[in-house]
């Protein structure tokens, strides 16, 4: 669970389940983050969300390892405008399954985080 309390001025506000998946499903592309011969790597990916579940396509990335192999895996995307210096970040963390020509992680953690400009607070 998220913690409750504002993280300040000039920081990452928590938001809750609802609004991150809100925010996810605005968002044009995302980042799959797995294991690949025991290090982290990170691939942008295009995605969509399915209730709960994000369903990651490999077609348009053919550099990802076989969805088969990939087993937990952590899903990222964001936004931020440079003008404003707002932004917001979602990450959700889960098992991951072969499905079509891609896979579907089941999310079991979900944290996102509103970034906020210096003295300022989150918008609600």
């Amino acid at each position: 669970m998220l913690p409750s309390t504002p993280a300040g001025p000039g920081g990452a506000d928590p938001l809750d389940r609802p609004t991150c998946y809100a925010l996810l499903a605005r968002a044009p592309i995302g980042r799959l983050v797995f294991t690949e011969g025991a290090l982290p790597a990170i691939e942008p990916v295009v995605f969509e969300l399915d209730g709960d579940d994000v369903v990651v396509r490999f077609g348009l990335t053919p550099s990802l390892p076989p969805a088969d192999r990939l087993g937990v895996v952590a899903f990222q995307a964001d936004e931020y405008d440079p003008v404003a210096r707002t932004g917001w970040c979602v990450v959700t963390i889960g098992r991951s399954t072969a499905e079509g020509d891609g896979l579907r992680i089941r999310p079991e953690i979900v944290r996102g985080r509103r970034i906020v400009p210096s003295g300022e607070p989150a918008a609600a």
